[in-house]
């Protein structure tokens, strides 16, 4: 009895998702995590708000400029060299969904901060925390990938780790 193959898991299917997952650029991570906490330490300034505002605050932002990250490379590098089909669109999206992705563990971290007893101000922080340790281990992830050797990794975790610690201190500063 000869078994058909589940769609999308032949070997040319598993070999162009490793081809993808090695061609990804993770910087769009590094990027989306500052965006994220950014978000938080302005949301922080302005005062107390529902823990939902900040949830869509930071989902909705993440979408907003990876729609214009999509846009700038569809319609700027790419129109002009390439013509603009639905797959280029795609390939360009996926390219760039590491700004979006790294939005939902700050996100989702505002949103269970009630069951770990935080208040909105606690949530704020907690989501804080995440994006910097999200943007340290995106670069380390960025770097590894690129083909960086274990000191460089740690060079670049450390450079992001204190692009985060000055948005904490700029959180501080304003903050009181």
């Amino acid at each position: 009895m000869t078994r058909l193959p589940w769609p999308g898991r032949g070997p040319e299917a598993v070999a162009r998702r490793a081809d993808r997952r090695a061609h990804t650029d993770y910087t769009g991570g590094v990027y989306g995590s500052m965006l994220a906490a950014s978000v938080v330490l302005g949301a922080g300034t302005l005062g107390d708000f529902p823990r939902a505002q900040l949830v869509l605050m930071l989902l909705l932002t993440g979408a907003v400029f990876w729609l214009a990250h999509v846009h700038a490379h569809v319609f700027g590098a790419r129109l002009a060299r390439d013509p603009l089909d639905f797959a280029a669109v795609l390939r360009v999206c996926r390219e760039e969904w590491p700004i979006l992705r790294a939005a939902v563990p700050p996100a989702v971290a505002v949103a269970v901060s009630p069951l770990l007893g935080l208040d909105v101000t606690g949530g704020a922080w907690l989501a804080l925390g995440v994006a910097v340790a999200g943007q340290v281990g995106w670069s380390a992830e960025a770097a590894r990938r690129a083909g960086a050797s274990w000191g460089l990794v740690g060079v670049s975790a450390c450079v992001n780790l204190l692009f985060g610690l000055a948005i904490v201190a700029l959180k501080l500063i304003l903050k009181h």
